[in-house]
Formats: structure tokens, sequence, C-alpha cells
């Protein structure tokens, strides 16, 4: 009976965690919030090559939205320097996801989220601001945006690290 909840129980004067079986194949009972965990995180791991072309079809998005939004800028120099930053947090997440192949699956999973999240994110900014949704100076948008990306993926990737390595010291024993 796939998805059907057992009774729950009191065990020493405390409530047991709702149990569900698994729609695994061996049928086995589970916590719920561990079937959600692996099964979520084992769909998007193993989605890693699609994972990296949406990343890199946000950094060519975000080029052509630049140029869009640019369009009456004279000066090539700083349309090339505005390019340059705008790809650098995608440079970014390339490179944590060509690092990041031998991190534990649970800590992938949720680099990917994150980069998923920031393309789409960027993408979105930078469409408002190109086809005019966002009354914003186009430099400001374009200057800020890959700066809050570039915290966004510090910050998860020295969670990951953090994670990876404590889960590590439980693996080894110490």
């Amino acid at each position: 009976m796939r998805g059907a909840s057992l009774p729950v129980t009191r065990q020493g004067g405390v409530m047991s965690k709702t149990l569900r079986k698994a729609s695994c194949n061996n049928g086995q009972v589970a916590p719920v919030r561990e079937l959600c965990h692996t099964h979520s995180v084992g769909k998007i791991v193993e989605h890693r090559g699609a994972v990296l072309a949406a990343v890199l079809a946000g950094a060519g998005g975000s080029i052509a939205l630049m140029l869009r939004a640019g369009h009456r800028q004279s000066s090539r120099i700083l349309v090339l320097l505005f390019g340059l930053w705008v790809l650098s947090p995608f440079v970014a997440a390339a490179w944590v996801h060509v690092v990041s192949k031998r991190w534990p699956v649970a800590v992938r999973a949720r680099l990917y989220l994150v980069m998923l999240v920031l393309t789409v994110s960027c993408l979105a900014l930078y469409a408002s601001v190109a086809f005019g949704y966002l009354r914003a100076k186009v430099g400001f948008v374009f200057l800020v945006v890959p700066l809050a990306s570039w915290l966004v993926v510090a910050i998860a990737v020295s969670l990951a690290v953090a994670v990876a390595r404590n889960q590590s010291r439980r693996g080894d024993g110490t």
C-alpha cells in the first residue's frame, strides 16, 4: 500500500514519528522526512548536466539582455567590462559545478538548487530592466545583481564545504 500512513503510537510518553511505506522496491518503512529528502536529492543530482546547461544558458541570456538594455551605450570598453562582470557569477557557478564532483550528494544537490535559483533570478531581473518593466537605472542593476550573485555563490560554497567536512569527519569516526 503505497503512501499509507501507519498509526502513531506512544513510546515512553512521547509520540513517535509518523511512518510511511517507502515507494522504493524493497517496501521498507522509513520516516517521511527521510523519504522526501532522499528522493528529491537524487533527482536533482541525476540531472547534473542539465544544471550546467541551464547555468550556461543563463550566462548567454544575461549577456544578450545586457546588450539589449545598453544598446545606446557608445563605449565598447564599458560594454565589455559590464559583460565580463555580468558573466563572472555564472563562471563561478560553472567552476563550483566542476569542483563539486566528489562532494556528498546532498551537498551537491543544494548547490545545484542554488545555481538554478540564481540563474532564474538573474534572468528575471535583467529581463525586467531590458524590457522596461523595472524602472531602475540600467547600470545600477547590472552592477548590483552580479555582486549579489557573487555573495550568494560564496555563501553557498562556504556552507557546502563546511557541511561536506562535517559529514566526512562523521564518516571517519572522529
